[in-house]
């Protein structure tokens, strides 16, 4: 071949080799622009939506312990609670499906109804002791219950606490909007006929409920979605307006049912055929009843006391009104649920299904009473699901993830978890339901014992707010590199394992009737071996940030009322130096 003749060969590789290049550069463009165009929509979209504009000087770290919703309140102008407002609250959170039928536990145990009515006074009164030991570091120091933990059980092993809370509270916010979709149930019966669970086509017959139902509870979700994009330092107006409406409906429901049955009933004549034991265990668990159906605000006591103008407005206006109220609501139930054996032979503890009774009369008078008063009801769910689980869940939400989420954000994330849920199926028998309530409150009272013991005896109500909001080791609760507290930890699992067995036993296990006796005293059983275990681990190994060394034997109450302007408190955060203890002792407990 001629030289020619290879140069020629030559070039036509070379364009072939060129021309590919070119085809292959020319299909990998679109491919690298449209990643390019979808990372960038993302990355827009993230700035978009982030919580934290203006923390530029956070670190990667720190990003995940800060943002408006964590901040605490110093703004007096941002805390609009008053005295009065805790008041209403309380008596819109007592009138609820669960509160009046709280009694049916004694009553069907074989208490008389007087002994009952004692045991839920016992068991209320009882919570509002917890809820007052529990509300005083929002009252004082303005902060949320996820920064609060962060004292006891560390900067990062907070998570933990955080992350077991929010889940109860998406399944219990899902359980009460299931019981709140049965009152728009109820209400729809009463507009277009109690036969409209049939004249409706159930198109999911094996789910475990039918199409009316869930259009029902979805129709109650829907409701709910305003008002949980009002902020806490506004949802008090639903409280004030729950609190009329619902005391007026309960009272106006009660005269309506002993009117229709001539009387009061039987139930309240029947004395108590249980032999000595079984009567004092039936009087225990009653009570412990009444302590388990609202335990999950002892933990959500902080979200809502930072709100109080003045630390005592959150203080003994709840400590009076929760008993007193829950008390009464409960007296109503036991009557009503009386009276309406008179009327059908049966006992009736749930209202709903004595509002059933009622439209299936047929009469309009009758239909219109009872949608009346189940809007009451459904008003009742809707404000008692916001304070109790929403709240929670959106708080806690910005706390595992606080440049993305607050708490608006996590309230509507935990209102389309709810469906996921599947609260149907707990239901399914009043032991699931149960069983699944006391073991709540086993997890529960740990935690709330270890924070009592650390923030009272350890701390002796002794914050330093500015350490909450950095992981630098040199804080008083970071404790070590990896900001967890493993005296908490210890003292938590001690307080879960007295009842483990016991809670095998409620599940259908054979157990020990000792560890049956303990279980039906499990939130007491927790608490006190928690409390008892952290004080002697911090004993043993002492924490940062004690104002008393021996804190078992020395005097002193160190709490303060945290008044610092919110610019300067987010300069001295963001600067990142080591405020100092500031140990001023004076006040009291009851201050």
């Amino acid at each position: 071949m001629s030289n020619t003749d290879k140069d020629s060969t030559i070039n036509m590789e070379e364009k072939n080799t060129n021309s590919t290049r070119s085809s292959l550069e020319a299909d990998s463009t679109p491919i690298h622009s449209t990643n390019q165009s979808a990372h960038g929509l993302l990355s827009r979209f993230l700035d978009r939506i982030t919580l934290h504009k203006g923390y530029d000087s956070l670190t990667l770290a720190e990003s995940f312990l800060v943002n408006k919703d964590l901040q605490p309140v110093l703004d007096e102008s941002d805390r609009p609670w008053r005295w009065h407002n805790f008041v209403f609250l309380w008596i819109a959170e007592s009138f609820n499906i669960n509160t009046w039928q709280i009694a049916a536990t004694g009553v069907q145990a074989g208490l008389s109804w007087w002994e009952t009515w004692i045991s839920v006074w016992l068991g209320y009164s009882l919570l509002s002791v917890f809820v007052f030991i529990s509300q005083r570091v929002g009252s004082h120091y303005h902060v949320s219950f996820p920064v609060a933990t962060r004292a006891s059980f560390g900067i990062f092993g907070s998570i933990w606490v955080i992350l077991n809370r929010t889940v109860m509270a998406i399944v219990w916010y899902s359980v009460q909007a299931w019981l709140g979709g049965l009152t728009v149930k109820l209400m729809l019966q009463a507009i277009f006929g109690a036969d409209l669970t049939t004249r409706i086509h159930d198109g999911i017959p094996t789910s475990g409920t039918t199409t009316f139902e869930f259009l029902s509870f979805f129709l109650f979700c829907l409701a709910s979605l305003p008002f949980i994009y009002c902020r806490p330092q506004t949802i008090r107006h639903l409280f004030t307006i729950k609190a009329w409406a619902c005391s007026i409906a309960g009272i106006a429901f009660l005269i309506w049912t002993l009117v229709r049955a001539k009387g009061a009933g039987d139930i309240i004549h029947q004395k108590t055929q249980l032999g000595q034991s079984d009567h004092a265990w039936a009087f225990i668990k009653s009570t412990m009843s009444s302590l388990a159906n609202f335990s999950t605000f002892i933990l959500n006591a902080p979200d809502f006391s930072r709100l109080a103008k003045k630390p005592r407005d959150a203080q003994l206006s709840q400590a009076f009104s929760i008993p007193f109220c829950f008390a009464l609501t409960s007296l109503i139930g036991i009557l009503a649920s009386s009276a309406s054996h008179s009327m059908y032979g049966e006992t009736y503890w749930s209202p709903l299904d004595l509002l059933t009774r009622y439209v299936e009369a047929g009469k309009p008078g009758d239909r219109a009473g009872v949608f009346f008063i189940a809007f009451a009801f459904c008003l009742a769910q809707i404000g008692t699901n916001i304070a109790a689980n929403s709240i929670s869940a959106g708080t806690d939400g910005s706390a595992l993830l606080p440049k993305y989420v607050n708490i608006r954000r996590g309230g509507f994330v935990c209102a389309a978890i709810a469906f996921a849920v599947c609260p149907w199926n707990f239901f399914t028998t009043s032991n699931n339901f149960t069983t699944y309530l006391s073991a709540y409150s086993v997890f529960l009272s740990a935690i709330a014992g270890v924070i009592a013991a650390d923030y009272f005896v350890v701390r002796r109500g002794y914050l330093n707010i500015f350490h909450l909001y950095s992981n630098d080791v040199r804080m008083n609760y970071s404790y070590n590199k990896i900001g967890v507290n493993w005296r908490a930890f210890a003292a938590y699992i001690c307080g879960i394992l007295p009842n483990v067995v016991g809670f095998a036993g409620a599940c259908g296990a054979t157990v020990p009737i000792g560890a049956t006796y303990i279980y039906n005293v499990s939130f007491f059983a927790g608490y006190i071996t928690s409390f008892v275990v952290y004080l002697a681990l911090v004993w043993l190994s002492p924490v940062p940030g004690m104002p008393v060394k021996n804190f078992l034997t020395e005097n002193g109450w160190y709490e303060q009322n945290a008044q610092y302007e919110p610019e300067y408190f987010n300069e001295e955060v963001s600067s990142g130096d080591v405020r100092p203890d500031e140990y001023i002792r004076g006040g009291s407990f009851l201050g």
